[in-house]
């Protein structure tokens, strides 16, 4: 993989700021949206940042998901350029479902979100995804696309206890 495998330590710190920046957006109760974003304020997170839009079904519900940005160092993780794929089309069966009730918690909480996901879907048992999903809402309310962030933590260096928030 040519993805960084980082220290689960360094990971937390990015993620930790990551949701600051992102609470720092906020205003009040509301949710910040996509044009809240300035890249420049994460620039230095931008290669593993991912923005996943929300495909709603007809009573509004989110059906589906799909990847509206892919930073350049999600490739090595993935394998391919996920940008603009569903995810059916990036994972297999039983992962995308793992992402479909994971980033479905996130749009019908409105709250962010953080886990740790195996890569063994990917060959690479070893290695795990440290994620961390965030809730935007254009409306300020109504969630229609979540910022991604993405470590590779081997397992052997002993993560446990995280679990979606």
């Amino acid at each position: 993989m040519a993805a960084q495998i980082g220290a689960p330590g360094a990971a937390v710190r990015a993620h930790e700021e990551l949701f600051a920046y992102w609470a720092s957006l906020r205003d009040g109760a509301r949710l910040p949206g996509r044009a809240h974003l300035d890249p420049g304020g994460i620039k230095r997170l931008l290669p593993t940042i991912s923005l996943i839009e929300v495909a709603a079904d007809a009573s509004g519900a989110a059906a589906d998901f799909r990847m509206r940005l892919a930073g350049t160092a999600l490739y090595g993780v993935y394998g391919r350029e996920i940008t603009g794929k569903r995810l059916g089309d990036i994972y297999n069966t039983a992962a995308a479902d793992y992402w479909r009730v994971e980033l479905g918690k996130v749009v019908t909480q409105k709250r962010p979100a953080v886990g740790l996901h195996s890569l063994a879907w990917r060959g690479a048992s070893h290695l795990s995804i440290l994620w961390l999903r965030l809730p935007l809402a254009s409306d300020g309310d109504q969630v229609d696309m979540i910022l991604g962030f993405d470590a590779v933590v081997g397992m052997s260096q002993g993560i446990s206890g995280i679990r979606a928030a």
